[in-house]
């Protein structure tokens, strides 16, 4: 089932929360609304499950699988709905807050008990708490009990899947168990699923496709490989992971770089350049970088992290595996050569 939003507007007072927003979700697709705080994302969220009205406009709308749901109230969206903050019954056992959905179930849509049961007893397995089901949330950790809310979602066998911060409660090492794990679940279970997120690097890693949201707008959306080595303007370039910001000019057609703006010749244009592309020299034989002084080495984690400083008193970050760290160690106070070897221009003629 697809998820279809045309030009959607939503204000609270004068403050305009979504800015004609469209965006189409293909059927069996994990897709990531990321953004900072404020951009708009939640929001979206909860107006594609109908707990949010948008603004009427005559060409506005919602479509499930081509079919409008404006109107429809919650229940009828048939959207299961996950929770930052888990929003599970205390009073209530793992069985029990998974068959929540199930119960409260009337007339022609009443579920039998043993059909409850069945449904219950095999979400539990899939989210791997047997033998739990009789514990209380209190008696649960937190990425247990995240678990216990997405299965309380999915009881009600619901056309999609919508999820609010998911993992935004949990500490680090869950946090990234968790969302592994709810990348194998889907791609077994293969519904169309939409969460929101202000972490990068959950959104990489997790999702199919990524909308980057700002401001209530749609700045960027495509694989992750597209929106982070692809970034299409310079706020995307910036939100997706740490960058430095150098200075470069147009002069004759080319960017030069200008670093420390030793010459005003030319346009000036904003260079953009990650971490890693950043190459460290005792020298500078092709005249192609400009000198630092090292402040801070850090080696704890996967990469070794550099802080420095130049003339200007400019910090430059800059990372490197600990392999070419161990060719060519650095100390605090070594006077360097600072090279990009990339670096991402945006510029009405020029995008590098």
């Amino acid at each position: 089932m697809s998820i279809e939003v045309i030009n959607i507007t939503k204000r609270f007072g004068h403050f305009t929360a979504i800015d004609n927003v469209s965006l189409k979700i293909p059927d069996g697709e994990l897709v990531a609304l990321l953004g900072p705080s404020g951009s708009g994302k939640t929001t979206l969220l909860r107006i594609i499950a109908g707990l949010e009205e948008f603004e009427p406009g005559h060409d506005a709308d919602i479509l499930f699988h081509g079919q409008s749901v404006v109107g429809n109230r919650v229940a009828e969206r048939r959207v299961g709905f996950v929770f930052q903050h888990y929003a599970l019954f205390r009073h209530q056992s793992v069985f029990e807050n998974i068959a929540f959905g199930l119960r409260v179930r009337r007339g022609k849509n009443r579920v039998s008990r043993a059909a409850i049961r069945e449904r219950v007893t095999e979400l539990i397995h899939l989210i791997q708490l047997d033998g739990l089901e009789k514990r209380y949330p209190d008696q649960l950790s937190g990425g247990q009990r995240q678990r216990v809310a997405l299965a309380r979602a999915l009881a009600i066998e619901p056309k999609f899947l919508l999820l609010d911060e998911p993992f935004g409660a949990l500490d680090a090492r869950v946090r990234q168990n968790l969302r592994r794990w709810l990348r194998r679940l889907h791609d077994e279970i293969k519904l169309t699923s939409l969460f929101v997120t202000h972490d990068q690097e959950e959104a990489l890693e997790l999702a199919d496709r990524v909308i980057v949201m700002n401001q209530g707008r749609i700045e960027q959306e495509g694989t992750p490989v597209d929106v982070f080595h692809h970034p299409k303007n310079a706020f995307v370039m910036d939100f997706l992971g740490n960058v430095n910001l150098f200075h470069g000019r147009v002069v004759a057609g080319q960017i030069v770089f200008d670093s420390a703006h030793a010459t005003r010749e030319g346009e000036e244009v904003p260079l953009f350049v990650r971490p890693h592309e950043i190459e460290l020299s005792a020298d500078n034989p092709d005249d192609t970088g400009f000198p630092a002084t090292i402040r801070r080495v850090q080696l704890a984690g996967a990469f070794a992290k550099i802080e420095l400083v130049d003339g200007s008193g400019k910090e430059i970050y800059v990372e490197m595996s600990h392999e070419k760290f161990r060719r060519r160690p650095f100390d605090v106070e070594d006077s360097v050569f600072v090279v990009p070897t990339q670096s991402v221009v945006f510029h009405e003629d020029y995008v590098i």
